[in-house]
């Protein structure tokens, strides 16, 4: 009888790579494997951060997105359909309009239930009336109410079931199963398997600390730079706000805790971050140099990594780095405890970092812009930090550039242990791909030629960046991984690719 397949493990956020789910599926079956997603919980935005807000725990957008997107599609059973338009259902903008809908939906006069059979419905309705009367339970007018605007449906659906069987993975198990997700084949992870809030900061090169993913990634209007601290220790952050000589004594008394959130915790940690925007936020004033998790006081935590994702690193023929934000998506999943560990003793013999069409807040500013090897560069020194590398650590509170000299000047960082290829598009607004600095890694490209993203500014339109290729992007990662041999590797660009220029040969390292 001879042994299974080893796993892909695919590291990722949430919405950026769900439009390459279909492509991580294609390369499972004809890889004869299994699939594990491993997801981050530390997103504290959108109808997340109210939910945090009122009943704590992890946040669950992005492993529920990607839950409801690996449903199967199914033209001849209509009601999956409609248990995806459910769950992926959010209430509307306006407050009063959005306690209504809800309403609709617990007592079952919703026609989100309509083509939904009976069993299922009063199933997923028993966990909404539980949140719902939780939600009750909790309500302490005028102060302190659910706020139900743009709140995911899903999400609802999640937390409902985590209160009750008092279990994130046993919630993420139940929303899989109704929703007909094959979890023998598929399975999502999320990064920590726990009941309560893990939240990031992130420390810039300039000093400046800022507190919380939303905050990090795309602040909310009112808070561009979210709770920025300059120079402050991690160790030393300050609950409620800024200093004590700053705050009117009489704002203190004011302070309102939820019930899930303890006396003096943060105060950026406790904020509705339902509207914010992705297209518009400022540049960062100088480069991210390190992702950290904190308790609900600010102080730096070094919490483990959930033991099913050592697993399936630990049992992995191939590591995929993929698309989406790199402090906010890939690293918090990386620096856990026990993951870089995982890593380099991983079976994996290929380790890809998928990188992205287009530069977004996260790596830049624009005068700083990242570089492939600037991503490898994190990516890495995450790994040695979860591993609890001192000297990646010290590295990491030094100025982004003079950090960079420094790891090129140590040559103890194995960088194709945690990176081995990268597959890439080049365009407008794509990162630069520095090849020479890659080949001294010991790192291969490949280059895929992908569609161009437009948007229309004055009335122009503009390419922001590049979108992949389904297609091209499968036969990539075949090639990686070996599908198809070597040969289709030293035929070079459109040598039995099928389709015209999808990609370039690997660059091998310099012997």
């Amino acid at each position: 009888m001879t042994s299974p397949n080893r796993g892909i493990v695919v590291i990722s956020g949430g919405s950026a790579a769900n439009n390459l789910v279909d492509v991580f599926d294609a390369i499972r079956e004809s890889k004869e494997c299994s699939l594990s997603y491993v997801i981050p919980i530390s997103d504290n935005g959108g109808s997340s951060s109210e939910l945090i807000r009122i009943f704590g725990g992890p946040g669950i957008g992005d492993v529920r997105s990607r839950l409801v997107r690996l449903i199967p599609d199914s033209p001849v059973n209509p009601e999956k359909k409609a248990i995806k338009s459910l769950f992926n259902h959010r209430l509307p903008a306006e407050a009063l309009a959005a306690s209504q809908q809800w309403l609709s939906i617990v007592d079952g006069t919703s026609v989100l239930w309509n083509a939904i059979t009976p069993a299922k419905k009063e199933l997923i309705r028993s966990f909404f009336n539980l949140l719902n009367l939780e939600i009750l339970k909790r309500a302490r007018p005028p102060s302190s109410t659910f706020d139900f605007t743009s709140a995911s449906v899903g999400n609802l659906f999640l937390t409902g079931a985590r209160l009750f069987s008092g279990s994130f993975e046993s919630a993420i198990y139940l929303l899989g199963s109704i929703c007909g997700v094959d979890s023998d084949n598929v399975r999502v992870i999320p990064a920590i398997n726990s009941n309560f809030s893990h939240h990031i900061s992130a420390t810039l090169a300039d000093g400046t600390i800022i507190v919380g993913q939303n905050s990090i990634s795309h602040p909310s209007e009112s808070t561009p730079l979210g709770q920025a601290h300059k120079t402050r220790r991690p160790s030393l952050l300050l609950a409620d706000g800024d200093d004590f000589e700053d705050t009117d004594p009489s704002d203190l008394s004011d302070t309102v805790y939820e019930e899930d959130h303890l006396p003096g915790s943060l105060a950026t940690l406790r904020n509705k971050n339902i509207a914010f925007s992705k297209a518009k936020n400022e540049d960062l004033p100088s480069r991210i140099s390190r992702i950290w998790y904190i308790n609900p006081y600010g102080q730096e935590i070094r919490p483990p990594a959930n033991p099913r994702v050592l697993e399936a690193l630990n049992d992995a023929q191939a590591i995929i780095y993929s698309i989406g934000s790199l402090y906010t998506s890939i690293i918090p999943a990386i620096v856990l405890r026990g993951v870089g560990r995982s890593i380099l003793a991983s079976p994996a013999r290929h380790k890809i970092l998928i990188l992205n069409g287009s530069l977004d807040r996260e790596t830049g500013p624009p005068s700083q812009a990242f570089s492939a090897s600037d991503f490898v560069e994190a990516i890495t020194r995450a790994g040695e930090e979860s591993r609890g590398s001192r000297s990646a650590r010290s590295q990491l509170h030094n100025d982004s550039h003079s950090a960079t000299e420094n790891t090129r000047s140590n040559h103890t960082i194995p960088y194709n242990s945690y990176v081995t290829h990268i597959l890439h598009l080049d365009g407008p607004g794509t990162p630069y791909v520095d090849r020479e600095r890659l080949t001294e890694m010991g790192i291969e490209t490949l280059r895929l030629y992908g569609r161009k993203i437009t948007t229309n500014a004055d009335g122009q339109e503009v390419v922001i960046g590049m979108q992949y290729d389904s297609k091209a992007l499968i036969q990539a990662l075949e090639v990686v991984l070996g599908k198809k041999g070597d040969a289709m590797v030293r035929g070079g660009v459109g040598s039995g690719l099928g389709r015209r220029n999808t990609l370039d040969p690997p660059r091998r390292e310099k012997r």
